[in-house]
């Protein structure tokens, strides 16, 4: 009996500081983004700012990558020659981010963001984008050892009164 191998038909770049994921054709061709706000998937085509709920929880990231997959497989996908230069690298090129991330730009929120990056400071960590909100993903790099990644402020702050963890990111180095 003799096993084929499927080729893989996508594959993701590195995130940015908005938290979204551009996804490559095998060549390397960008069909578009995928991200996640509010427990929902999302997935923006290439050559498009449209932002199409395609699905929630944990299978979301491959359901919309699969979703731009199969949109340049029926022709209504365009793809572009590379990922757009935002979406390239989660550093920026010198500039500090922005306090909101685009979609938080409200009074209320500046208040709040302020307060967080004033205690992300406190807890050795710094921004890469803007404050998303407490359970969205957010972009950060961490002060001991240099790691870059995705957190969630819910998962950062402590919770009921307690601390929060010891734990940052797995191979952490730094002491603090």
């Amino acid at each position: 009996m003799t096993h084929t191998t499927i080729p893989k038909r996508y594959t993701y770049g590195a995130a940015d500081s908005e938290c979204r994921y551009p996804v490559l054709l095998p060549d390397g061709r960008f069909i578009g983004l995928v991200f996640r706000w509010h427990r929902a998937w999302y997935a923006i085509p290439a050559g498009t700012e449209t932002e199409i709920r395609v699905s929630a929880g944990a299978i979301g990231k491959d359901t919309s990558a699969e979703y731009l997959r199969e949109g340049f497989d029926a022709g209504r996908i365009t793809p572009a020659p590379k990922a757009p230069e935002s979406a390239n690298s989660a550093e920026r090129d010198g500039t500090p981010p922005p306090l909101l991330h685009p979609r938080m730009d409200k009074p209320h929120n500046r208040t709040v963001a302020l307060a967080v990056i004033q205690r992300l400071w406190e807890l050795n960590w710094t921004a890469l984008g803007g404050y998303p909100g407490s359970d969205n993903p957010w972009m950060l790099r961490c002060e001991r050892c240099g790691w870059v990644g995705m957190k969630y402020w819910s998962h950062l702050r402590g919770r009921k009164g307690n601390p929060p963890s010891a734990f940052r990111h797995p191979g952490c180095t730094g002491r603090g």
